[in-house]
Protein backbone atom coordinates (compact mmCIF):
# COMPACT_ATOMS: atom_id res chain seq x y z
CA UNK A 1 0.00 0.00 0.00
CA UNK A 2 1.87 3.28 -1.33
CA UNK A 3 2.11 6.14 1.58
CA UNK A 4 1.84 9.78 1.35
CA UNK A 5 4.39 11.06 3.58
CA UNK A 6 5.10 14.55 4.44
CA UNK A 7 6.84 17.09 7.83
CA UNK A 8 4.50 18.52 9.66
CA UNK A 9 6.15 22.00 11.54
CA UNK A 10 4.88 25.17 12.18
CA UNK A 11 6.38 28.34 14.56
CA UNK A 12 9.75 28.59 13.19
CA UNK A 13 10.05 32.20 14.54
CA UNK A 14 13.40 33.04 12.61
CA UNK A 15 15.07 35.81 13.95
CA UNK A 16 13.08 36.10 17.61
CA UNK A 17 14.39 39.35 19.00
CA UNK A 18 14.28 37.39 22.55
CA UNK A 19 14.36 40.67 24.34
CA UNK A 20 13.84 39.24 28.11
CA UNK A 21 16.79 36.49 27.22
CA UNK A 22 19.36 39.53 26.11
CA UNK A 23 18.56 41.25 29.28
CA UNK A 24 20.27 38.53 31.49
CA UNK A 25 22.64 37.21 28.87
CA UNK A 26 23.11 38.77 25.47
CA UNK A 27 25.59 35.56 24.14
CA UNK A 28 23.08 32.86 24.96
CA UNK A 29 19.98 34.94 23.74
CA UNK A 30 22.47 35.20 20.00
CA UNK A 31 22.61 31.71 20.62
CA UNK A 32 18.97 30.72 20.93
CA UNK A 33 18.34 33.59 18.24
CA UNK A 34 20.53 32.12 15.50
CA UNK A 35 19.55 28.08 16.68
CA UNK A 36 15.63 28.84 14.88
CA UNK A 37 17.63 28.84 11.75
CA UNK A 38 19.56 25.85 11.83
CA UNK A 39 16.28 23.94 13.43
CA UNK A 40 14.71 24.97 9.69
CA UNK A 41 17.88 23.67 8.68
CA UNK A 42 17.43 20.41 9.99
CA UNK A 43 13.47 20.21 9.22
CA UNK A 44 14.80 20.15 5.43
CA UNK A 45 17.65 17.78 5.94
CA UNK A 46 14.51 15.07 7.80
CA UNK A 47 12.51 15.81 4.62
CA UNK A 48 15.33 14.76 2.56
CA UNK A 49 16.74 11.98 4.70
CA UNK A 50 13.21 10.57 4.84
CA UNK A 51 12.36 11.49 1.39
CA UNK A 52 9.02 13.14 1.86
CA UNK A 53 6.26 13.86 -0.70
CA UNK A 54 6.12 17.54 1.07
CA UNK A 55 6.69 20.10 3.84
CA UNK A 56 3.64 21.68 5.69
CA UNK A 57 4.41 24.76 7.41
CA UNK A 58 1.16 25.99 9.34
CA UNK A 59 2.08 29.31 10.21
CA UNK A 60 5.06 31.61 11.91
CA UNK A 61 7.55 31.12 9.82
CA UNK A 62 8.84 34.89 10.74
CA UNK A 63 8.06 36.67 13.74
CA UNK A 64 7.04 39.88 13.38
CA UNK A 65 7.94 43.42 11.44
CA UNK A 66 11.11 41.68 9.83
CA UNK A 67 12.23 43.28 6.90
CA UNK A 68 16.23 41.40 7.20
CA UNK A 69 16.89 40.20 2.97
CA UNK A 70 19.59 37.55 4.52
CA UNK A 71 16.53 35.63 5.97
CA UNK A 72 14.77 35.60 2.78
CA UNK A 73 17.83 34.38 1.10
CA UNK A 74 18.09 32.08 3.84
CA UNK A 75 14.57 30.75 3.20
CA UNK A 76 14.80 30.68 -0.18
CA UNK A 77 17.92 28.17 -0.24
CA UNK A 78 16.82 26.02 2.26
CA UNK A 79 13.22 25.49 -0.06
CA UNK A 80 15.20 25.48 -3.30
CA UNK A 81 16.97 22.51 -1.53
CA UNK A 82 13.73 20.57 -1.38
CA UNK A 83 12.81 21.93 -4.99
CA UNK A 84 16.00 20.14 -6.11
CA UNK A 85 14.57 17.15 -4.44
CA UNK A 86 11.23 17.14 -5.81
CA UNK A 87 9.58 17.63 -2.35
CA UNK A 88 6.80 20.18 -2.47
CA UNK A 89 6.36 23.05 0.43
CA UNK A 90 2.66 24.03 1.44
CA UNK A 91 2.65 26.82 3.60
CA UNK A 92 0.39 29.33 5.48
CA UNK A 93 0.49 32.74 6.99
CA UNK A 94 0.03 32.90 10.60
CA UNK A 95 0.01 36.19 12.93
CA UNK A 96 3.35 37.14 13.18
CA UNK A 97 3.96 36.21 9.86
CA UNK A 98 1.09 39.08 8.54
CA UNK A 99 3.48 42.01 10.29
CA UNK A 100 6.21 40.91 7.64
CA UNK A 101 7.32 42.72 4.75
CA UNK A 102 9.49 39.62 3.78
CA UNK A 103 6.14 37.22 3.64
CA UNK A 104 4.70 39.79 1.21
CA UNK A 105 8.56 40.45 -1.04
CA UNK A 106 10.12 37.18 -1.01
CA UNK A 107 9.46 35.01 -4.37
CA UNK A 108 9.19 31.54 -3.59
CA UNK A 109 10.20 28.78 -5.64
CA UNK A 110 8.04 26.83 -7.65
CA UNK A 111 7.75 24.02 -5.26
CA UNK A 112 6.36 26.36 -2.97
CA UNK A 113 2.64 27.17 -3.05
CA UNK A 114 1.85 29.55 -0.46
CA UNK A 115 -2.01 29.96 0.47
CA UNK A 116 -3.46 33.63 -0.06
CA UNK A 117 -6.51 35.31 2.36
CA UNK A 118 -8.94 33.00 -0.03
CA UNK A 119 -9.54 29.51 1.18
CA UNK A 120 -7.86 26.98 -1.26
CA UNK A 121 -7.77 23.44 -2.20
CA UNK A 122 -5.02 21.86 -4.04
CA UNK A 123 -5.42 18.22 -4.95
CA UNK A 124 -1.80 16.47 -4.80
CA UNK A 125 -0.48 14.81 -8.10
CA UNK A 126 -0.26 10.62 -7.66
CA UNK A 127 -0.43 8.30 -9.60
CA UNK A 128 -3.22 6.34 -11.45
CA UNK A 129 -4.95 4.06 -8.92
CA UNK A 130 -3.62 5.79 -5.64
CA UNK A 131 -6.24 7.77 -3.87
CA UNK A 132 -6.28 11.09 -4.32
CA UNK A 133 -5.33 13.83 -1.57
CA UNK A 134 -6.89 17.13 -1.43
CA UNK A 135 -4.51 20.01 0.67
CA UNK A 136 -6.63 22.52 2.08
CA UNK A 137 -5.24 26.03 3.08
CA UNK A 138 -6.00 29.67 4.27
CA UNK A 139 -3.94 32.99 5.35
CA UNK A 140 -4.34 36.17 7.25
CA UNK A 141 -3.31 39.25 5.29
CA UNK A 142 -3.84 40.85 9.21
CA UNK A 143 -2.67 39.62 12.65
CA UNK A 144 -5.78 39.79 13.94
CA UNK A 145 -8.46 37.05 13.92
CA UNK A 146 -10.76 37.03 15.97
CA UNK A 147 -13.55 34.79 14.94
CA UNK A 148 -12.96 31.00 13.66
CA UNK A 149 -11.98 30.28 10.40
CA UNK A 150 -13.57 26.94 9.80
CA UNK A 151 -16.40 27.71 7.92
CA UNK A 152 -14.26 29.78 5.21
CA UNK A 153 -12.18 26.52 4.25
CA UNK A 154 -13.78 24.69 0.84
CA UNK A 155 -15.50 21.40 1.75
CA UNK A 156 -13.39 18.38 1.85
CA UNK A 157 -13.84 16.68 -1.43
CA UNK A 158 -15.63 13.35 -1.12
CA UNK A 159 -13.67 10.07 -1.72
CA UNK A 160 -9.60 12.55 -1.07
CA UNK A 161 -8.37 12.37 1.94
CA UNK A 162 -8.28 15.86 3.06
CA UNK A 163 -5.36 17.57 4.36
CA UNK A 164 -5.68 21.26 6.30
CA UNK A 165 -3.51 23.63 7.50
CA UNK A 166 -4.97 26.35 10.27
CA UNK A 167 -3.08 28.89 12.27
CA UNK A 168 -5.34 28.67 15.57
CA UNK A 169 -5.45 29.36 19.06
CA UNK A 170 -8.13 26.42 19.38
CA UNK A 171 -9.95 26.78 22.85
CA UNK A 172 -7.16 29.36 24.13
CA UNK A 173 -4.03 28.60 25.45
CA UNK A 174 -2.06 31.10 27.66
CA UNK A 175 0.06 32.89 27.06
CA UNK A 176 -0.88 32.64 23.47
CA UNK A 177 -3.05 35.78 21.98
CA UNK A 178 -6.48 34.58 20.61
CA UNK A 179 -6.14 33.55 16.81
CA UNK A 180 -9.20 32.42 14.81
CA UNK A 181 -10.24 30.32 17.84
CA UNK A 182 -12.41 26.99 17.01
CA UNK A 183 -12.72 23.99 18.98
CA UNK A 184 -11.73 20.48 18.67
CA UNK A 185 -14.81 19.11 18.07
CA UNK A 186 -15.69 21.53 15.32
CA UNK A 187 -12.52 19.80 13.64
CA UNK A 188 -13.16 16.46 14.39
CA UNK A 189 -16.41 16.68 12.72
CA UNK A 190 -15.30 18.79 9.42
CA UNK A 191 -14.86 15.81 7.05
CA UNK A 192 -10.56 16.16 7.06
CA UNK A 193 -8.70 13.51 7.45
CA UNK A 194 -5.94 15.42 9.21
CA UNK A 195 -5.69 19.59 10.91
CA UNK A 196 -1.74 20.76 10.52
CA UNK A 197 -2.22 23.17 12.99
CA UNK A 198 0.28 25.58 14.52
CA UNK A 199 0.08 28.47 16.47
CA UNK A 200 0.58 26.89 20.13
CA UNK A 201 3.99 26.54 21.15
CA UNK A 202 3.35 23.25 23.48
CA UNK A 203 3.05 19.91 21.31
CA UNK A 204 -0.39 18.41 21.46
CA UNK A 205 -1.93 15.39 18.72
CA UNK A 206 -5.26 13.81 18.56
CA UNK A 207 -5.85 10.66 16.74
CA UNK A 208 -8.78 9.22 15.54
CA UNK A 209 -11.34 9.54 12.67
CA UNK A 210 -9.91 12.98 12.12
CA UNK A 211 -5.89 13.28 13.47
CA UNK A 212 -5.65 17.15 14.62
CA UNK A 213 -2.26 17.89 15.72
CA UNK A 214 -0.06 21.13 16.65
CA UNK A 215 3.84 20.08 16.38
CA UNK A 216 4.28 22.93 18.83
CA UNK A 217 7.72 24.74 18.26
CA UNK A 218 10.60 23.15 16.88
CA UNK A 219 13.09 25.37 19.10
CA UNK A 220 12.12 26.61 22.17
CA UNK A 221 13.14 30.57 23.12
CA UNK A 222 12.92 30.51 27.09
CA UNK A 223 12.11 28.54 30.22
CA UNK A 224 8.04 28.84 29.43
CA UNK A 225 9.16 27.07 26.19
CA UNK A 226 11.25 24.27 28.14
CA UNK A 227 12.23 20.55 27.34
CA UNK A 228 12.87 18.97 23.42
CA UNK A 229 11.01 20.23 20.80
CA UNK A 230 10.23 18.68 17.81
CA UNK A 231 8.03 18.23 13.97
CA UNK A 232 5.77 15.58 12.89
CA UNK A 233 6.54 12.92 10.76
CA UNK A 234 3.53 11.89 8.90
CA UNK A 235 2.70 8.69 6.57
CA UNK A 236 -1.05 8.81 5.03
CA UNK A 237 -1.89 5.77 3.72
CA UNK A 238 -4.30 4.70 1.18
CA UNK A 239 -7.06 3.58 3.20
CA UNK A 240 -7.05 6.60 5.08
CA UNK A 241 -5.13 5.29 8.59
CA UNK A 242 -2.57 7.95 9.25
CA UNK A 243 0.92 6.87 11.25
CA UNK A 244 2.58 10.11 13.41
CA UNK A 245 5.81 9.83 14.04
CA UNK A 246 7.37 12.46 16.60
CA UNK A 247 10.81 13.95 15.61
CA UNK A 248 13.21 16.25 18.08
CA UNK A 249 15.13 18.49 15.95
CA UNK A 250 15.46 21.50 19.13
CA UNK A 251 19.01 22.92 18.95
CA UNK A 252 19.05 23.65 22.97
CA UNK A 253 16.61 23.13 25.44
CA UNK A 254 15.67 24.65 28.04
CA UNK A 255 14.91 23.23 31.37
CA UNK A 256 14.62 23.27 34.95
CA UNK A 257 17.04 21.45 37.04
CA UNK A 258 16.45 21.25 40.74
CA UNK A 259 19.43 21.13 42.98
CA UNK A 260 18.69 19.98 47.05
CA UNK A 261 21.54 21.46 49.31
CA UNK A 262 19.80 19.41 51.74
CA UNK A 263 22.17 19.14 54.29
CA UNK A 264 25.19 20.20 52.50
CA UNK A 265 27.48 22.09 54.91
CA UNK A 266 30.29 23.48 52.49
CA UNK A 267 30.66 25.57 49.93
CA UNK A 268 32.84 22.95 48.31
CA UNK A 269 30.53 20.16 48.75
CA UNK A 270 27.73 22.80 47.21
CA UNK A 271 29.77 22.92 43.95
CA UNK A 272 30.46 19.18 43.76
CA UNK A 273 26.65 18.23 43.64
CA UNK A 274 25.57 21.51 41.56
CA UNK A 275 28.30 19.82 39.12
CA UNK A 276 26.80 16.06 39.90
CA UNK A 277 23.44 17.63 38.86
CA UNK A 278 24.69 19.21 35.34
CA UNK A 279 26.11 16.26 34.63
CA UNK A 280 23.08 13.82 35.09
CA UNK A 281 20.88 16.64 33.69
CA UNK A 282 23.33 16.84 30.38
CA UNK A 283 23.15 12.97 29.76
CA UNK A 284 19.74 13.37 30.00
CA UNK A 285 19.26 15.77 27.42
CA UNK A 286 17.62 14.96 24.29
CA UNK A 287 18.88 18.32 22.34
CA UNK A 288 22.57 18.85 21.27
CA UNK A 289 22.56 21.84 24.39
CA UNK A 290 20.52 21.87 27.51
CA UNK A 291 19.83 25.52 28.75
CA UNK A 292 19.94 25.26 32.92
CA UNK A 293 17.74 27.28 35.01
CA UNK A 294 18.98 25.73 38.34
CA UNK A 295 17.13 25.68 40.97
CA UNK A 296 18.57 25.13 44.54
CA UNK A 297 16.26 24.70 47.17
CA UNK A 298 16.55 22.71 50.87
CA UNK A 299 17.81 23.07 54.35
CA UNK A 300 21.51 23.96 54.77
CA UNK A 301 23.46 26.15 57.17
CA UNK A 302 24.92 27.59 53.77
CA UNK A 303 21.95 29.32 52.94
CA UNK A 304 22.61 32.97 53.95
CA UNK A 305 26.32 31.94 52.53
CA UNK A 306 24.01 30.93 48.58
CA UNK A 307 22.05 34.13 48.91
CA UNK A 308 24.51 36.49 50.02
CA UNK A 309 26.79 34.64 46.91
CA UNK A 310 24.69 34.16 44.46
CA UNK A 311 26.62 35.50 41.57
CA UNK A 312 30.32 33.51 42.79
CA UNK A 313 27.68 30.52 42.50
CA UNK A 314 26.43 31.44 39.21
CA UNK A 315 30.21 31.50 38.30
CA UNK A 316 31.06 27.87 39.75
CA UNK A 317 27.89 26.69 37.55
CA UNK A 318 29.18 28.82 34.06
CA UNK A 319 32.57 26.80 34.89
CA UNK A 320 30.97 23.41 35.64
CA UNK A 321 28.96 23.69 32.41
CA UNK A 322 31.94 24.43 30.14
CA UNK A 323 33.86 21.38 31.22
CA UNK A 324 30.90 19.58 30.67
CA UNK A 325 30.34 20.77 27.23
CA UNK A 326 27.19 22.06 25.81
CA UNK A 327 25.40 23.58 28.76
CA UNK A 328 24.15 27.21 29.31
CA UNK A 329 23.10 28.57 32.45
CA UNK A 330 20.37 30.76 32.30
CA UNK A 331 19.79 32.26 35.53
CA UNK A 332 19.76 31.00 39.06
CA UNK A 333 16.41 30.82 41.55
CA UNK A 334 17.48 29.97 45.42
CA UNK A 335 14.69 28.77 47.72
CA UNK A 336 17.22 27.38 50.49
CA UNK A 337 16.71 27.62 54.28
CA UNK A 338 18.57 27.56 57.19
CA UNK A 339 17.73 24.58 59.87
CA UNK A 340 15.65 25.57 62.81
CA UNK A 341 17.41 26.07 65.89
CA UNK A 342 16.37 24.97 69.33
CA UNK A 343 18.47 26.67 72.42
CA UNK A 344 17.60 26.13 76.11
CA UNK A 345 14.41 24.69 75.06
CA UNK A 346 13.39 28.43 73.46
CA UNK A 347 12.19 28.60 69.61
CA UNK A 348 14.48 30.53 67.46
CA UNK A 349 13.91 34.23 67.37
CA UNK A 350 14.20 34.21 64.04
CA UNK A 351 11.62 31.45 62.98
CA UNK A 352 9.57 33.53 65.34
CA UNK A 353 9.93 36.75 62.95
CA UNK A 354 9.53 34.50 60.06
CA UNK A 355 5.87 34.19 61.19
CA UNK A 356 5.29 37.36 62.03
CA UNK A 357 6.29 38.50 58.71
CA UNK A 358 4.04 35.88 56.87
CA UNK A 359 0.59 36.23 58.86
CA UNK A 360 1.04 40.40 59.60
CA UNK A 361 3.17 41.49 57.01
CA UNK A 362 3.24 39.37 53.71
CA UNK A 363 -0.16 38.58 53.88
CA UNK A 364 -1.56 41.69 54.92
CA UNK A 365 -3.94 43.54 52.01
CA UNK A 366 -2.36 46.61 52.65
CA UNK A 367 1.01 44.74 51.50
CA UNK A 368 -0.52 42.76 49.08
CA UNK A 369 -1.91 46.62 47.19
CA UNK A 370 1.01 48.02 47.39
CA UNK A 371 3.18 45.28 46.39
CA UNK A 372 1.30 45.14 43.20
CA UNK A 373 1.39 48.76 42.41
CA UNK A 374 5.17 48.37 42.83
CA UNK A 375 5.16 45.47 39.75
CA UNK A 376 2.59 46.72 37.73
CA UNK A 377 5.05 49.94 37.61
CA UNK A 378 7.85 47.62 36.38
CA UNK A 379 6.36 45.25 34.01
CA UNK A 380 4.43 48.20 32.55
CA UNK A 381 8.53 49.22 31.61
CA UNK A 382 9.44 46.10 29.65
CA UNK A 383 8.52 45.52 26.31
CA UNK A 384 4.98 43.62 25.47
CA UNK A 385 6.35 40.00 25.26
CA UNK A 386 8.08 40.17 27.92
CA UNK A 387 5.04 41.43 29.95
CA UNK A 388 3.17 38.37 28.45
CA UNK A 389 6.00 35.91 29.58
CA UNK A 390 6.23 37.13 33.25
CA UNK A 391 2.52 38.12 34.03
CA UNK A 392 0.07 35.97 31.67
CA UNK A 393 -2.85 36.97 33.48
CA UNK A 394 -4.36 38.17 36.71
CA UNK A 395 -3.65 35.37 38.37
CA UNK A 396 0.21 35.57 37.20
CA UNK A 397 0.53 38.74 39.58
CA UNK A 398 -0.53 37.45 42.25
CA UNK A 399 1.55 34.71 41.84
CA UNK A 400 4.58 36.74 40.66
CA UNK A 401 3.82 39.18 43.79
CA UNK A 402 3.72 36.34 46.75
CA UNK A 403 6.81 34.70 45.43
CA UNK A 404 8.54 37.95 45.40
CA UNK A 405 7.45 38.86 48.99
CA UNK A 406 8.40 35.08 49.88
CA UNK A 407 12.14 35.91 48.51
CA UNK A 408 12.51 39.15 50.06
CA UNK A 409 11.44 37.74 53.34
CA UNK A 410 13.98 35.01 53.27
CA UNK A 411 16.61 37.72 52.19
CA UNK A 412 16.38 39.69 55.45
CA UNK A 413 15.93 36.09 57.93
CA UNK A 414 19.14 34.98 55.99
CA UNK A 415 20.81 38.06 56.47
CA UNK A 416 19.84 38.26 60.18
CA UNK A 417 20.19 34.36 60.93
CA UNK A 418 24.12 34.37 59.27
CA UNK A 419 26.92 32.89 61.43
CA UNK A 420 29.94 32.37 59.08
CA UNK A 421 30.43 35.57 57.22
CA UNK A 422 33.06 33.36 55.22
CA UNK A 423 31.45 30.29 54.78
CA UNK A 424 31.18 30.63 50.99
CA UNK A 425 35.25 31.25 50.82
Amino acid sequence: MTAYRFVHAADIHLDSPLRSLALRDPALAEFIGNASRLVFTRIIDLCLEEKVQALLLAGDLYDGDQTSMKTARFLGEQLRRLEAAGIEAFIIRGNHDALSRITKELVFPENVHLFGGRAEAIEIRRDRGERPIVMHGLSFAKPQAPESLLAKYRPPVDGAINIGLMHTSLGGSPPHDVYAPCSANDLLNSGFRYWALGHIHKRSATEGSCAIVMPGIPQGRDIGEGGPKSVTLVSVLDDGSIVLDERIVSLAQFQRVSIDSSGVASWFDLVARLETTLRDAAARSDSDHLVARLAISGTTPLAWNIRRDADLLRTEAEARAESIGNIWIEKLEIDCRRPVSIVAGEADPVEDLRRMMDDEVVGSEGFRAEANDVVNDLIAQLPPECRRNIVPDDSGLAQLVERLAGEGAEEILARLAAGDADGAR
